[in-house]
């Protein structure tokens, strides 16, 4: 689908789900992307961490594609680009910081040279095709967090990206004032493209100044070693963390690569100047534990970052009894088990555990109703579109902005065509959709035949069997079979020799193609693990003419 005489909004990623985040606005033959970002794959994907979006709809129509434009540094916004931008051969237009991330995975990739990326500075205006955008820094919980103040013939969109109200002195970066925000009103925005994520939070979201005092707090009643466990791209978090250390007279020492990767990045930008330098793991453990503050990765539960396997006792820093980790970060919806199983594993341990449910040591970096209602105000849009949010986020937020007097709400989902302008903003048609996995180094469709087969094998269990014939078809030596993952555990002898019985049995009376005993043996040996199990393995066989 080409753009005519319209300004166009398809989201690819990131409306009815929070994470992957991926918009397109389209005018006048051309597309104008903003972020290309990634989720966390859950249970159902075993195997896989990364979830890509697939992007065929814009790869179709690639040459139309004049840019792809970044608001921040976050995972859910940039984490696709090393694998996916070499393929849309887009110029790349980031802040300094965001940049510097980037550029970063780029090169991890091998990908640096094949893709071109632009840094801009706040408030400098960039013309792409028919688009011009500008860049509006926001508070957030990484440095130079920004909307997009985009600019067509058929009206302006704010687009807000991840936002919250934060003047503290913890914030890394300057935020745009309410006097700023409101002369970016006074310009006429026709539509308001926002943040949906905290629409149920009454409360406005806090401060980061305010987590440095319950972070204090917490630190200073802990006896032992402490481990605070946040979101690794948390800049913001880290600079309130070295204000602690030094609060609390402890040395800090910093331990994950997402960690070391931010710290460096922000450093080489101006920011985090005052943080402490850290010291190693190995240099901790040296240390008594009431002297040392360490800084750890994977408050989601993720089992190969820091925190999990200090859990699992497989890391340098080693936890005892009467230590404590601070968990300063919100609990993801769907990483409650991986969570838990961390925190039993610390309970077992007689390690002490503090969340934002004992102490007040976190914030988000999202905007509850105040903040929402005070940009409704600041901005003053004909038309609201909730983004970045499942759908009941979304949904509330459109009822919220038109009881605050905004005129129209528009709700739509990953993959609707929209026409946001002119005349009555509309749903068109429909976008392909969907999601790719990173499997190892690989990437395929997150639902395709690969992770159907491995959720199958998973479910029930695999079998194989071998047998070879001769060229009358008659059995030549005894049937193989071996097994993997099905329930007989101390049955495992007896049951591998009636499956062998049951091959032979379907050699001996087979009469026909290869094809045929081929699947004569797989549901033979299958009825055999039925009958004990009760499941239906996946059977794989091999047939070998002697």
């Amino acid at each position: 689908m080409t753009p005519g005489k319209e300004l166009l909004f398809v989201a690819l990623g990131g409306s009815g789900e929070i994470g992957m985040n991926v918009n397109l606005y389209g005018c006048q033959g051309k597309w104008l992307m903003v972020d290309m970002g990634v989720t966390f794959a859950d249970p159902a994907y075993p195997g896989v961490e990364i979830i890509l979006p697939d992007l065929q709809f814009i790869e179709e129509q690639r040459a139309n594609l004049v840019g792809i434009v970044l608001t921040h540094g976050h995972e859910d916004h940039i984490g696709a680009l090393p694998y996916l931008a070499d393929d849309l051969r887009a110029p790349l237009f980031a802040s300094k910081f965001t940049a510097g991330l980037i550029r970063g995975k780029l090169e991890e990739e091998g990908v640096q040279d094949r893709v071109e990326l632009n840094v801009v500075e706040p408030n400098k205006v960039i013309e792409l095709g028919p688009f011009k955008f500008r860049f509006v820094p926001l508070a957030h919980s990484i440095p130079e967090a920004s909307a997009l103040l985009i600019e067509s013939p058929y009206g302006k969109v704010f687009h807000t990206g991840d936002w919250k109200l934060d003047s503290s002195d913890a914030v890394l970066g300057t935020p745009s004032t309410p006097e700023q925000l409101t002369a970016v009103g006074d310009e006429g925005v026709f539509a308001l493209v926002c943040d949906s994520t905290n629409v149920f939070n009454p409360q406005a979201s806090g401060s980061e100044a305010s987590v440095r005092d319950g972070l204090i707090g917490a630190v200073k009643k802990a006896k032992g070693r402490v481990v605070v466990t946040t979101f690794a791209s948390n800049a913001a978090r880290l600079q309130t963390l070295g204000e602690v250390a030094k609060a609390t007279k402890r040395k800090i020492c910093v331990t994950g690569r997402s960690l070391d990767r931010i710290l460096m990045v922000a450093r080489a930008n101006g920011y985090l100047k005052s943080f402490p330098d850290p010291i190693s793991p190995e240099a901790a453990m040296s240390m008594p534990g009431r002297d040392v503050l360490v800084v750890a990765t994977g408050g989601q539960g993720e089992p190969r970052a820091a925190l999990g396997r200090i859990a699992d006792g497989t890391h340098p820093i080693k936890l005892v009894a009467g230590d404590t980790v601070v968990f300063s970060s919100k609990q993801i919806p769907g990483n409650e088990l991986a969570i838990g199983r961390i925190q039993n594993q610390l309970a077992a341990a007689g390690v002490e555990m503090v969340t934002e449910r004992q102490e007040h040591v976190h914030v988000s970096g999202h905007p509850g109703r105040p903040e929402l209602e005070a940009m409704y105000g600041w901005i003053r849009p004909q038309l609201l579109v909730p983004v970045h949010g499942e759908m009941r986020h979304m949904m509330e937020q459109a009822r919220f902005g038109l009881s605050k007097g905004i005129p129209q709400a528009l709700v739509q989902s990953d993959g609707d065509i929209v026409r946001l302008a002119p005349g009555k903003p509309e749903k068109l048609g429909h976008a392909p959709v969907g999601r790719l996995m990173l499997d190892g180094d690989v990437i395929l469709p997150a639902d395709g035949a690969t992770m159907n087969e491995r959720r199958r094998v998973a479910t029930y269990g695999q079998m194989s069997v071998a047998v070879a014939i001769d060229g009358n078809n008659r059995l030549v030596g005894v049937p193989r079979v071996g097994l993997q993952g099905i329930p007989v555990e101390e049955d495992r002898e007896a049951f591998i020799d009636e499956a062998i019985d049951a091959a032979a049995e379907v050699v001996k009376k087979h009469r026909g193609d290869l094809q045929v005993l081929r699947e004569s043996l797989r549901l033979g040996v299958r009825r055999v693990a039925t009958r004990w199990t009760g499941k239906k393995p996946v059977v794989d066989v091999l047939v070998i003419e002697a």
